[in-house]
């Protein structure tokens, strides 16, 4: 199955929780007890609670030994099965005791150097995330980069994973929760966040499960996740319109991933959050310093997302002096201002900021790894002096090759100089890395007026289109390569 699943870009991640069954017959439980490596009971014993496989013991991952000795069970050799194409998530790792006080451990149990849970409890899960990410950058030999999903969290979790918003449910109220919980949650430092998409509990109505995944898809982690007895409710389940609605929404996402993996770049290089407030990219606007619907994605992108039962607008406030166009009409919007906007179940409202230049993809592909060579569409929204600057990481998206410089860093901008509008591409940081992406268009937004000529620098004339109505303007192919800078001039 594994196997299977690789041909078509796409990976597999198993549950694997910090609970061990407690079973002579399991490996795992037997070679655990016989090094010592559970949590004692108060009275020294090993702690044995209940949780799935029913009388369970948990592993002390505050013993940093024994965080090495968990990490090597997923080395190829001992996992039995499992290909590179597998990846985990740890999961009931608070911990969750079945029979334990508030469902957890009990305070008094003994962990490494003596401490009591009561003083590591919320730490504990981070420690189990860290040990299985670790172990999963070790049986590549330290060349993979891991993914590895957890329920608990702690400051300092980002640097092994991505986690989520826990056990929510189909409900209006928790759709609307998601937004300012992920917010919060990128502010304080941790930026590889989402929600389940539907809620995890409950049947979700089509129109609940729509919005869901249009908010979902201008999230950093998009996933959808739903309890066992819950009804099915896979997108190619629903009835149309919905289910065309929802494809519409996840298209989108595949469309922007080259900008949000641009953020995350620079979520680890600077620790600016993916998702952002309003009041992060507009300081000096205290009106915004409450709003929890509206957000921003990175900062190109105003996300006005409907989380209201039956509700076909969005009110918007768009923040700063400089345009906002809407990503799939290109209507402007000029700022600052406070509008309502159409929101029908087809749509969420979402605005590219004047003076930035964003990467997409526009072909449709079943995976995201098989558009990895795939050409791509630059976005350019220019402000109001028809200015616009923006960046783009590439790398080869799996490996740690990025940190010996094996990637490509690219800057953008647009400069307005009398009547003439120059576009220029140039290279930062290290040289070398080669991919077989390549610029297939470059569209501008708020454009006026018909070019006389596109020219390359080279003096090669580029063919170009412009949509009158809707003042769009784009360029085709002007960068069959990524190897080198390049620009072009248009002459109006």
């Amino acid at each position: 199955m594994q196997n299977a699943l690789a041909t078509t870009g796409r990976r597999m991640v198993n549950i694997v929780d910090p609970h061990i069954k407690r079973d002579s017959g399991y490996h795992i439980h037997t070679k655990a007890s016989e090094l010592g490596h559970y949590i004692k009971n108060r009275d020294g014993g090993e702690y044995d609670g209940w949780c799935w496989p029913g009388s369970s013991s948990w592993l002390d991952f505050l013993d940093p030994n024994i965080r090495t000795w968990w990490g090597d069970q997923f080395a190829f050799d001992k996992y039995q099965g499992t290909t590179p194409n597998l990846f985990v998530w740890n999961d009931m790792n608070e911990p969750s005791v079945f029979n334990g006080p508030e469902v957890t451990m009990h305070k008094d149990a003994k962990h490494h150097n003596g401490f009591e849970h009561r003083d590591v409890h919320n730490i504990y899960g981070m420690w189990n995330h860290a040990a299985t990410s670790q172990g999963l950058v070790r049986r590549s030999g330290g060349v993979e980069r891991p993914f590895v999903l957890s329920r608990a969290f702690f400051a300092g979790t980002q640097k092994y994973g991505a986690i989520w918003t826990g056990d929510n449910k189909a409900d209006w109220g928790h759709l609307a929760a998601s937004v300012p919980m992920l917010l919060s949650i990128g502010t304080a430092g941790l930026p590889f966040a989402g929600a389940d998409m539907g809620g995890f509990f409950g049947n979700p109505e089509k129109e609940l499960i729509v919005r869901w995944y249009q908010v979902g898809a201008f999230q950093p982690f998009m996933r959808a996740h739903a309890h066992l007895d819950t009804k099915r409710r896979e997108p190619y389940l629903l009835d149309e319109p919905e289910r065309s609605y929802v494809r519409w929404a996840i298209k989108k996402r595949y469309v922007y991933l080259p900008y949000v993996y641009t953020l995350f770049h620079e979520a680890t290089t600077t620790g600016l959050p993916v998702m952002r407030p309003l009041w992060m990219e507009f300081p000096e606007e205290s009106a915004h310093f409450a709003e929890e619907r509206n957000y921003m994605l990175g900062g190109a992108l105003l996300v006005a997302p409907v989380v209201q039962y039956q509700h076909v607008s969005s009110q918007v406030t768009f923040p700063g002096t400089q345009p906002w166009y809407d990503v799939d009409t290109y209507q402007l919007y000029t700022a600052p201002q406070t509008t309502t906007v159409d929101a029908p179940l087809s749509k969420i409202p979402v605005f590219q900021r004047g003076g930035t230049i964003i990467p997409t993809k526009a072909r449709v592909r079943r995976s995201s790894s098989l558009g990895h060579n795939d050409p791509f569409t630059l976005q350019v929204a220019l402000d109001s002096k028809g200015s616009a600057t923006g960046s783009l990481f590439v790398d080869d998206y799996h490996s740690f090759g990025y940190t010996s410089g094996k990637y490509m860093s690219l800057q953008f901008s647009v400069t307005r100089k009398g009547s003439a509008y120059i576009f220029a591409a140039s290279h930062v940081g290290p040289a070398g890395f080669q991919t077989k992406e390549w610029i297939e268009r470059v569209r501008f937004l708020g454009f006026s007026g018909t070019p006389k000529s596109v020219t390359s620098t080279a003096g090669a004339a580029l063919d170009f289109y412009v949509l009158d109505n809707q003042n769009v303007l784009e360029i085709k192919k002007p960068a069959t390569t990524l190897t080198g800078d390049f620009a072009f001039t248009i002459e109006l």
